[in-house]
């Protein structure tokens, strides 16, 4: 049977007693149903896995105690960071998800001329918060000691005008370059478009920017394919998949 991995944004040390957050805490104890003495694993975003047992279970809190920590990277040499046009519905959750369990490094949401989705003020702090807890879920499910930032949403202007280290990377199906053809980096950043991809303005904009383009393949890939696709072509191609 796996052992239940939470993550608790806590700094852990041998022998140690903590308590578990009130969210953790209620998914080992009354949706899991952990015992006294049961086995479970933490993680707090350093690369390390902390092996703990259940102490003590109240109406309303967890403690355990440290019993070995091990440095556990699953980590790519590669980073990658994932620019995602914003898409409606669970779109956008999904790449999210799926992105993190492919290795990405980090995620900026994208505000673009063809997104519908309209956020601003609380919503979209709402947002940023939720769409953080997906990225820890997919840790936890994946089994990644390093947590992914997702970073605030900013319109793709900006984004363009930000400096970057390593090679941007879009896609375009009118081009003959494929991933193999992309100069070898440590670091590529993936421009993904939004539902009904960028407009003829923003696909000049990124060239201007020094966007490579690079062709996935001949079909049409919706969003969310898209964006997974090429995460797993860069980390076949120049990182630890294949």
């Amino acid at each position: 049977m796996r052992i239940p991995r939470f993550f608790q944004s806590q700094t852990f040390s041998l022998n140690g007693l903590f308590q578990l957050s009130d969210e953790v805490a209620h998914h080992a104890s009354r949706v899991l149903r952990l015992p006294v003495g049961a086995t479970i694993e933490l993680f707090n975003g350093d690369n390390h896995t902390y092996t703990a047992e259940i102490i003590s279970v109240g109406k309303k809190s967890v403690e355990v105690k440290v019993t070995a920590i091990l440095e556990a990277s699953v980590e790519s040499d590669l980073k990658i960071h994932l620019a995602q046009g914003i898409s409606k519905g669970d779109r956008m959750d999904f790449v999210l998800q799926k992105s993190v369990e492919l290795g990405v490094h980090a995620i900026t949401p994208l505000f673009t001329e063809r997104c519908n989705v309209k956020l601003s003020g609380e919503r979209l702090e709402k947002k940023q918060e939720q769409w953080q807890k997906i990225v820890i879920s997919a840790c936890e499910q994946s089994g990644r000691n390093f947590v992914p930032k997702v970073l605030p949403a900013m319109k793709l202007s900006d984004w363009l005008a930000a400096e970057r280290n390593g090679i941007t990377v879009t896609l375009d199906p009118h081009v003959t370059t494929p991933f193999s053809g992309l100069a070898e980096a440590n670091e590529y950043h993936l421009l993904i478009g939004p539902e009904g991809g960028f407009s003829e303005q923003e696909v000049l904009a990124t060239a201007a920017a020094g966007c490579h383009p690079v062709q996935l393949g001949p079909r049409i890939l919706r969003t969310e394919t898209a964006a997974l696709a090429a995460i797993t072509a860069l980390q076949c191609h120049f990182g630890d998949l294949g």
